[in-house]
């Protein structure tokens, strides 16, 4: 996903740790590279013998996963019109031209700093609905793929631990019982 919402990303680099080499030969050739990843995690699923509770969240979390690619490709997809964003600057160039003008009646030299004010102020905010226009460059989105990568190998490790741990109870428990199935008094 982030290297499908920035642009310049090299998804091979990204996905080398994760996937075998021909996997990803598979996804470069693909003309929707998200969509293929989640149909290798949805066939892969399906491959598993999984209860089918936990096949069913799953594929729920992948389902969510495919609507959060929609959204940011109808974000990356309805740009703000250049025409919008030319008007918005010319009037603003424009006010701030004509303000000093204006004011110098009533303020004198004060409207020189109240005119930088306010032109420093609206072209800030100017600038930062341009920047909202395309949000995923500024996002930290390696550091929240890593972070996710992590949670999902704690979340594995921590299932194989307490499998573990509960196999060695029920063993240790089982050997206290009588061969009937009844506890030794």
């Amino acid at each position: 996903m982030q290297c499908h919402v920035l642009y310049g990303s090299d998804i091979a680099r990204d996905l080398q740790n994760l996937l075998e080499v021909d996997d990803i030969a598979l996804i470069m050739n693909s003309k929707h590279r998200p969509r293929c990843i989640i149909e290798f995690i949805s066939q892969s699923i399906r491959l598993l013998k999984l209860e089918d509770s936990r096949r069913n969240v799953l594929e729920s979390k992948i389902t969510c996963f495919h609507e959060g690619i929609g959204l940011c490709e109808q974000l990356m997809g309805i740009p703000i019109p250049l025409s919008y964003t030319r008007l918005t600057s010319r009037f603003l160039v424009l006010w701030h031209l004509t303000l000093p003008i204006i004011l110098w009646d009533d303020c004198h030299w004060v409207v020189v700093p109240a005119t930088f004010i306010s032109a420093a102020s609206l072209f800030c905010i100017e600038e930062v609905g341009v920047l909202i226009e395309d949000p995923f460059p500024m996002l930290a989105l390696n550091d929240l793929c890593q972070k996710a990568q992590k949670d999902i190998e704690e979340a594995i490790a921590t299932e194989n631990v307490i499998h573990a741990h509960l196999v060695a109870k029920r063993n240790y428990h089982s050997k206290e019982h009588s061969p009937n199935g009844w506890p030794n008094s």
